[in-house]
């Protein structure tokens, strides 16, 4: 299993429309991304738009090839992009991923 953390910036005049639009993500994309592969995934954020996302994956380059290759995330990721801050192409492809540097379940399971 694969954990994955990653970081954006949402634009500061585009942060209650972007919550608003996660309070009622579209079935078919929810679908999707379950259906990569992805679960226990959750996006943070704070008052001035970082936006932290974490997810867990047995195959985090088998997720991501099966939702560049779904239909149902084409539109759902292309109206993502207009909320973030220098952001090239689909957001879930272009967001900077962050080092894990310390797992608890990992540790203990040493000791």
């Amino acid at each position: 299993m694969t954990r994955v953390c990653f970081q954006l910036q949402v634009k500061p005049e585009r942060i209650a429309e972007y919550q608003e639009r996660h309070a009622a993500v579209w079935p078919e994309m929810l679908q999707a991304i379950a259906d990569a592969g992805r679960r226990n995934y959750s996006l943070f954020m704070r008052a001035d738009g970082l936006l932290i996302g974490y997810y867990e994956t047995d195959d985090d380059a088998a997720a991501q090839q099966a939702l560049d290759n779904d239909p149902r995330t084409a539109r759902w990721e292309a109206e993502m992009s207009e909320y973030f801050i220098s952001l090239e192409g689909r957001a879930d492809q272009s967001a900077l991923r962050l080092k894990e540097v310390f797992n608890l379940e990992d540790q203990l399971a040493r000791h």
